[in-house]
């Protein structure tokens, strides 16, 4: 089953910047007919709602806010939502700040997920199933030391997409796990990775794609191209795959 974004009408988290912003536009691009671009102060999306010609309507979402949640989902003609919006806190993870940034993370990474399709998954399936998209990250297949306890917050919304694919699929809801390498944005340039990070066009433009193809996993950039080619065996025949049965 696969989902075009053309005359759709969409929801993105995270959209004042980096990924959800360039999301939002490459929405547009594509022919979505709205967009309700979600972020923690509201205010900071007036350029793209500008820029748009009415078609982006601003909508204060916070993650770590679940009443903020469940009144976007108010908006009741949303047809996909890209949950996009994410922290990072680097620590090490012997240091005493560890726990406290694997606490933050988790709340947002996490838990903003669940809390997103909990409030999104009966308004996709009153407008015929739509799509719910979360962009993850390259990490949740592969722990990098330098950000150990992101990469556990985004391996553990991982799994917690997994299994949305197959809760909301039995309601005709689509879902695709979006896995960016690097990509230029203000997370990539506080993790030290601006030097080899790629425009947030390449995720618009891949997401779309697996989107209308009806993939599950959608691994964007060059570096996460090269940990799909290795992991795309196991993930075809375990993590796609219906093992119900045993």
């Amino acid at each position: 089953m696969g989902f075009a974004v053309g005359g759709k009408v969409a929801l993105v988290t995270g959209s004042n910047r980096g990924i959800g912003k360039s999301i939002v536009e490459g929405l547009l691009a594509h022919g979505a007919s709205k967009v309700y671009a979600g972020a923690r102060k509201a205010a900071s999306l007036s350029g793209l709602v500008e820029q748009s010609g009415g078609r982006v309507v601003p909508v204060e979402i916070d993650l770590e806010r679940p009443e903020t949640v469940e009144a976007a989902a108010s908006n009741r003609d949303v047809e996909l939502v890209v949950n996009n919006a994410g922290v990072l806190r680097a620590a090490d993870l012997l240091s005493a700040e560890a726990e406290d940034a694997l606490e933050y993370e988790f709340d947002v990474n996490v838990f903003g997920p669940l809390r997103m399709a909990r409030a999104f998954a009966p308004v996709l399936a009153a407008n015929g199933g739509g799509a719910f998209a979360q962009v993850n990250s390259v990490v949740s297949v592969k722990s990098f030391p330098d950000f150990p306890t992101y990469c556990a917050s985004k391996a553990a919304s991982y799994s917690i997409t997994q299994s949305l694919r197959a809760i909301l699929g039995k309601r005709g809801t689509l879902v695709v796990s979006v896995h960016p390498g690097p990509i230029a944005t203000d997370m990539a340039t506080s993790a030290g990775l601006q030097d080899i990070a790629e425009p947030p066009s390449v995720v618009v433009e891949a997401l779309i794609k697996a989107l209308a193809a009806g993939e599950f996993h959608c691994f964007p950039d060059t570096m996460a191209r090269n940990v799909w080619q290795a992991y795309e065996g196991f993930a075809r025949s375990v993590v796609e795959a219906d093992m119900a049965g045993g």
